[in-house]
């Protein structure tokens, strides 16, 4: 399936795809992730409409999830990001990523936090470890790196996200 319209993308599309990618897998590799992604539509679990005003609040705030490679030796292959702005005061949560499974599921953790004043860093705590079992991931169901990124969280909602580096 083509999505070229990514407003128009139903629920029953979204779910159509995803049963495809349970079934045959998706092919994605880890660099086909790698990129600026800013939420487009959400879906909570277990709801058929997106939630239409939790997208516009999370694109008020400004936002994203970076993916990009990790540049530390022997760390694990990704490195992801997950910020919101409100004016110059930047909340950004880092940490590692891995790829599993031929679905896949991108992995994460967060294991640092971060307050920003612009260029200003007002605070950093180093986050704790997660259990193995509560290890968050989003379960990819489709990507075009040239615009848009599909996947389910661990908590069942579904986000479609928009590559702002494409």
């Amino acid at each position: 399936m083509t999505i070229t319209t990514l407003d128009q993308l139903s629920h029953k599309e979204v779910l159509a795809m995803e049963k495809g990618a349970r079934k045959n897998g998706t092919g994605i590799s880890p660099s086909m992730l790698i990129g600026r992604w800013c939420p487009r539509k959400l879906w909570t679990a277990g709801q058929d409409q997106a939630n239409a005003l939790q997208s516009f609040v999370l694109n008020l705030l400004g936002a994203e999830l970076l993916i990009e490679n990790s540049s530390a030796p022997m760390a694990e292959p990704l490195q992801l990001s997950n910020a919101v702005r409100i004016g110059p005061l930047i909340l950004r949560f880092r940490g590692p990523g891995w790829f599993s499974g031929r679905r896949p599921l991108l992995q994460f953790r967060f294991d640092e936090l971060e307050l920003r004043l612009g260029p200003w860093l007002l605070f950093k705590l180093q986050l704790p470890k997660p259990e193995p079992r509560r290890t968050p991931f989003f379960a990819v169901i489709g990507v075009n790196p040239r615009g848009w990124l599909l996947a389910r969280g661990r908590g069942g909602g579904l986000a479609l996200w928009q590559c702002q580096n494409a």
